[in-house]
């Protein structure tokens, strides 16, 4: 075996992990890791707009909303007018909303976060400088990415 198969053997791990747990949240709580990381936002910063949890998950305003509609048909959220600006429109978890969080697993970037915190410094600055170099050695420098392990689409910035 060639010394770059292990490479790409370890990177596609990397994409069954993904998922697997994409699958496995999904199963168990009915939601994508994007909508919940999309629900914690919303819990995390306490009724913001759709802009402040855009800018929160680093996903673009037009995700947001699209992501924003399907939580809202599934009665998880609700869009309220602002108090003091009654043109902002604001985010809040229901009840249901609530409960479904507080049900659903941790997303996979949980785990890695924890353990990524737990390296010395040295390994953590050189682990970012491995995977920026296979990113780009992959052409991958104009995708545009958010940091969030998920599987799904991806979209292709401007070539």
């Amino acid at each position: 075996m060639a010394d770059y198969d292990e490479i790409l053997i370890g990177l596609r791990k990397i994409t069954r992990a993904i998922d697997l747990h994409s699958k496995k949240l999904l199963k168990a709580s009915g939601l994508t890791t994007s909508q919940l990381l999309v629900m914690q936002a919303i819990v995390n910063l306490d009724m913001p707009s759709p802009s402040a949890i855009a800018r929160e998950v680093m996903l673009s305003q037009a995700t947001i909303s699209s992501l924003l509609d399907r939580l809202e048909r599934n009665q998880l959220i609700r869009r309220v007018k602002g108090n003091r600006d009654r043109r902002q429109t604001l985010i809040e978890l229901t009840t249901l909303g609530c409960e479904k969080l507080e049900n659903s697993p941790s997303p996979l970037q949980a785990d890695f976060i924890d353990n990524y915190r737990a390296l010395p410094e040295w390994q953590r600055h050189m682990l970012i400088a491995s995977v920026q170099m296979v990113a780009g050695m992959m052409n991958a420098e104009t995708l545009d990415a958010a940091p969030i392990l998920t599987s799904g689409e991806v979209n292709i910035g401007s070539v």
